[in-house]
């Protein structure tokens, strides 16, 4: 008896990840970096293409790079990466109109209230205010298509509020990580699954079959075979949470573009017919997409639409994929747990995909299972990717419900379906004083992000009451000093294409000392 519960006390020795791409690579580097003692194997086969649609990461990746010891630099140069300061939405909240989701802080505070709650008391008593956007300087060199990293020596300037992202090239990035991993010990299997064997008692998957007749087994599987899932939902039976009654989108395109000048240190998404379009430029090209609902659009349109609102030449026909909004209702049962689109897919709208990733590997290691499989970790693991996959869900929502775009079929039936009660509270509290709290450490975004992104909107709020307390002179003078300050830094900074092109060539790293610790939201 001693010598069986040693055993089941044992930590997992071998990790089998199923499937490659970006969620395979990204796991099994993050694992191979901390767990030295766990043979971690990946099969993945050359038959099966990659989805590659997340080319589009938020602030938070550089701490993945940091936990699986990944060369920034290094990175930047294999993938074919820019930077990113945030995302741009044109069109969203009405036609003719845009505005960006920026990265880091807004502004500065007076007493305790923000610079939205004062920019709405501004705008509230008529005194003169400028655009939101013009109050981040994430938002204004974004705009200028200027880019620089923090510098934390410039505590009292705007430039310690930037933060930044990457766009790059998925397969290229994950065909970066591959080396890394390798170079590591991490096995790679050439091969197509066709069976699951599974322990007729436990349910647990002992093995995985090839198509050429080989067989691997492992302690704990990992599922990355996107929305296949063919360990989750083949071999497991993890049925699915469907969304779609909120996220109307069901397909979407893909195409690349020729680049060109200026290149734009942002995201942009751009509102259509019955969705949206993406354009992600990186070095040696723009990554293009269209998101759509196929229930209203056919394929045909959407192509044509796609291409027409293309900058540049395509490089190749659109591509397609299907998806349907939702999650598994377990992302861990038994031995197998779900990485990347296998566990769930949430259109990529705020680049979250990369991001559920990454937290799925953070959330990995930090509860790694010892071989008897305690259910506590794995319902704690459930808990916390059912709560950070809700967060989302609304933050994504909120962009279609809070629009005045009017005459499609699609964009009027958001804007008056009922959503779910979590994000009904949320907007019910911002448009009666501006005021926003976070109700969890779980939540991936902060209030900097929904402000701008309901503001953006064009969501009417009233102004928070203490804001009657600052005289209309204050509010002028406070804000009006935000948007001059910004400015000027902004003017300073370098372009962003010349910022790249001055980045070193040889092996070395974005550390701490050029870029400053990373802030939620």
């Amino acid at each position: 008896m001693d010598a069986e519960a040693s055993t089941q006390d044992a930590p997992v020795s071998s990790v089998t990840i199923v499937g490659g791409g970006t969620a395979g690579w990204m796991t099994a580097a993050a694992l191979s970096k901390l767990l030295t003692r766990v043979k971690v194997r990946l099969i993945e086969s050359d038959e099966i293409g990659a989805i590659g649609v997340g080319e589009a990461t938020i602030p938070h990746i550089r701490n993945y790079m940091a936990l699986a010891g990944v060369d920034q630099l290094r990175m930047l140069h294999a993938s074919k990466a820019t930077f990113k300061l945030g995302i741009q939405f044109v069109d969203w909240g009405a036609p003719e109109e845009s505005y960006i989701h920026g990265f880091g802080r807004i502004g500065r505070d007076m007493l305790w209230l923000h610079t939205h709650q004062l920019w709405l008391a501004a705008r509230e008593r008529g005194v003169k205010v400028s655009h939101f956007d013009q109050y981040s300087i994430n938002c204004r060199a974004a705009l200028d298509n200027r880019f620089r990293f923090q510098d934390p020596r410039l505590s009292n300037t705007p430039l310690a509020d930037l933060d930044f992202a990457y766009h790059f090239d998925a397969s290229l990035f994950a065909a970066f990580l591959r080396g890394e991993c390798e170079k590591r010990g991490v096995e790679r299997i050439e091969g197509l699954v066709v069976n699951v064997t599974t322990d007729s008692e436990t349910g647990f998957v002992r093995s995985v079959d090839l198509k050429d007749g080989r067989s691997v087994g492992g302690d704990l599987f990992v599922d990355c075979s996107g929305m296949r899932a063919l360990l989750i939902d083949g071999a497991q039976g993890v049925g699915y949470e469907d969304w779609s009654q909120w996220l109307l989108c069901n397909r979407a395109l893909a195409a690349p573009s020729e680049s060109v000048s200026p290149l734009a240190p942002y995201t942009r998404s751009t509102a259509k017919k019955a969705g949206w379009q993406w354009r992600i430029p990186l070095q040696h090209r723009i990554g293009n997409g269209l998101v759509y609902c196929a229930d209203l659009v056919s394929d045909d349109e959407a192509a044509a639409t796609l291409l027409s609102g293309l900058d540049s030449a395509p490089l190749a026909d659109p591509r397609p994929v299907r998806f349907r909004p939702g999650r598994r209702r377990e992302a861990w049962r038994n031995n197998v747990v779900a990485i990347g689109l296998s566990s769930g897919f949430l259109e990529p709208l705020e680049s979250t995909s990369i991001h559920l990733i990454q937290t799925a590997v953070h959330r990995l290691i930090a509860l790694f299972p010892a071989r008897g499989f305690n259910m506590a970790d794995i319902d704690e693991f459930n808990l916390q990717t059912k709560l950070e996959y809700e967060d989302i869900r609304d933050f994504i929502i909120a962009h279609y419900k809070v629009t005045r775009r009017r005459g499609d079929p699609f964009w009027d039936h958001v804007r008056e379906m009922t959503v779910p009660e979590s994000l009904a509270r949320r907007i019910a509290l911002f448009q009666s004083s501006g005021r926003f709290f976070g109700h969890s450490k779980l939540e991936l975004f902060a209030e900097e992000s929904w402000v701008q992104v309901l503001l953006g909107q064009g969501l009417a709020a009233c102004a928070d009451p203490v804001s009657r307390f600052v005289s209309d002179a204050d509010l002028a003078e406070f804000l009006n000093d935000i948007v001059d300050t910004i400015a000027k830094t902004a003017a300073q900074m370098p372009d962003h294409a010349a910022f790249i092109s001055r980045l070193p060539e040889k092996e070395g790293r974005l550390d701490s000392a050029i870029i400053a610790p990373i802030k939620r939201g």
